[in-house]
């Protein structure tokens, strides 16, 4: 993927079994953990390129939320300050090779990047 392709949509869960059985139903979705990655199960669409993740709910996460691919998620997150966003998650690693941050832009909708490879 490039910079500025939607890598995944996170959605979040209260049961992930229920999700994962309504998902896999509605859409046909194949939904599994990474190893190493059993608190994400990664779901992925027919075509092999749409995917996401079940994600635990939380207060602060209730909707789904798009996570957009970058060349740099530390220059992506100073340009969202700079043109008028806030900063919610820094640049935090993943794994070694994969970053990820969280910003929420003026009027409050919430995205993640991605920068790395898997």
């Amino acid at each position: 993927m490039a910079h500025g392709d939607i890598t995944h949509l996170e959605i979040p869960v209260t049961d992930f079994e229920r999700a994962r059985s309504f998902y896999t139903a509605l859409f046909g979705w194949r939904i599994e953990a990474p190893p190493g990655y059993e608190e994400y199960p990664m779901w992925h669409a027919p075509n092999q390129i749409s995917g996401g993740a079940l994600t635990p709910r939380k207060d602060d996460f209730t909707q789904p939320r798009s996570v957009v691919e970058v060349d740099s998620v530390a220059d992506a997150l100073a340009t969202a300050a700079e043109q008028g966003g806030t900063v919610l998650v820094e640049r935090s690693p993943i794994g070694e090779t994969m970053w990820w941050g969280l910003f929420a832009d003026p009027d409050g909708n919430v995205m993640g990047v991605f920068e790395g490879t898997m």
